[in-house]
């Protein structure tokens, strides 16, 4: 099982509705992408305040590596990345087996 996860900022001027676009974009994934199993959306609760301006966190569980390596030049990985990128301030993402 692999991790993907996504550490997000977003523009200033993102709205709440395009937000909620790109995360129903997101968490339909997996119901259409072979060997994505899940999807997590969620936006920063933490106290602490060590977050570094990064606002949400997506986390995306394949059943594989194999899985991983197909999904990203998958179509729809490139359709959900035109939804993203006009978005997008900043990204982190770090993958781990499980």
């Amino acid at each position: 099982m692999i991790r993907h996860v996504l550490l997000v900022r977003f523009k200033t001027d993102a709205t709440p509705q395009s937000l909620a676009r790109l995360e129903a974009a997101f968490t339909e994934m997996p119901s259409k992408v072979d060997g994505l199993d899940a999807v997590e959306w969620g936006e920063n609760n933490s106290p602490e305040n060590k977050n570094k301006g990064y606002t949400h966190c997506i986390l995306m569980t394949f059943a594989d590596e194999n899985a991983r390596d197909n999904y990203l030049p998958h179509p729809l990985h490139s359709a959900l990345k035109e939804i993203f990128r006009p978005l997008l301030d900043d990204i982190v993402v770090l993958d781990y087996s499980v």
